[in-house]
């Protein structure tokens, strides 16, 4: 054979490269697949069965004088011009910002302060912490007749520890300028074991290095809260805060079973009025134009409340 004779390649490597027959789908993974949308489907029906559509149609009656008796006509947007011009209106939706603006700053700070001091590994911090959640489980009946106790101008223990230090305590229930701070003192008294949790489950992810870096650098512990603490728990104060902004425009069961709107209608609430035009006077269709523009306020405030959280780092 001589030297320019070309190799020819075998029969192998003349046959063509086999073609990879299609595999189908794993298995498992489509059954994965399935179990997601199983699983994402309960949630999604419970959510329009008891959020959307109690929205919707509360916005449809809203639109109408159903009365829950007789027949209802179709009203338009008169129910939301009605309200418009209604005093006791204007009343409710100021005492509403009012206890807003007293019980959402005293709440996080409470909660956030009794966290810090009970995130500690000991047994008897344990003890503190399910006292600290009692009031929480316990009906608002009974924590508010402890309170009506505690806040008796004559023999309560408040106004008892008052007077030790020579001051003399008012008339919590009975004076306009008081009656909504105590509901107030109550509300955070009742609430702020269920936000102590969410502050020490985020105060146990904080990550130990951080503290002794800071300490290494020379900071002292106000320094450390400050530059540590408070930055690792953005997510946390903004999902208490949106909780308690919530929280704070519903208010109703302290008020009614307190002061029952008085003194002189300083404690009605909007849920309160809410309730009394539902309830009471059976204007339905009324009470449910005010609970939509109670739903829209509240969506207004927590979409606020998240655009300030987010300036401040959450992303």
């Amino acid at each position: 054979m001589s030297a320019s004779t070309a190799v020819r390649p075998s029969s192998a490597e003349q046959a063509p490269a086999p073609r990879r027959a299609h595999r189908p789908g794993n298995p498992s993974a489509r059954q994965m697949t399935r179990s997601a949308w199983l699983f994402l489907l309960v949630p999604g029906v419970l959510f329009l069965v008891f959020m959307a559509l109690p929205i919707a149609i509360a916005l449809v009656l809203s639109l109408t004088d159903y009365a829950i008796v007789g027949d209802f006509d179709w009203l338009g947007l008169q129910n939301y011009a009605e309200i418009a011009v209604d005093p006791f209106f204007w009343i409710a939706l100021r005492n509403t910002a009012y206890y807003t603006v007293l019980y959402v700053p005293a709440g996080l700070v409470v909660a956030l302060g009794t966290a810090l001091l009970l995130n500690r590994r000991q047994r008897a911090v344990r003890i503190f912490r399910t006292l600290f959640y009692i009031p929480v489980v316990a009906s608002t009946v009974a924590t508010a007749t402890i309170w009506f106790w505690m806040l008796n101008p004559q023999n309560g223990l408040l106004n008892v520890v008052l007077s030790w230090f020579g001051i003399d305590g008012p008339a919590w229930l009975y004076e306009s300028q008081w009656a909504m701070i105590a509901i107030v003192m109550m509300s955070v008294w009742a609430g702020f074991g269920a936000n102590m949790i969410i502050f020490l489950g985020g105060l146990q992810g904080v990550p130990g290095e951080l503290y002794e870096a800071a300490r290494l650098d020379g900071a002292n512990a106000w320094q450390q809260f400050r530059y540590v603490t408070l930055p690792s728990l953005t997510r946390t104060t903004f999902l208490v805060s949106t909780l308690l902004i919530i929280g704070a425009f519903q208010v109703f069961d302290q008020a009614y079973v307190l002061t029952k709107g008085g003194p002189g209608n300083s404690t009605v609430t909007m849920v309160y009025y809410i309730y009394n035009k539902g309830f009471g006077a059976l204007e339905m269709g009324y009470a449910s134009a005010l609970s939509f523009i109670l739903f829209l306020i509240i969506l207004v405030f927590s979409l606020v409340n998240a655009r300030l959280t987010n300036r401040g780092g959450v992303r």
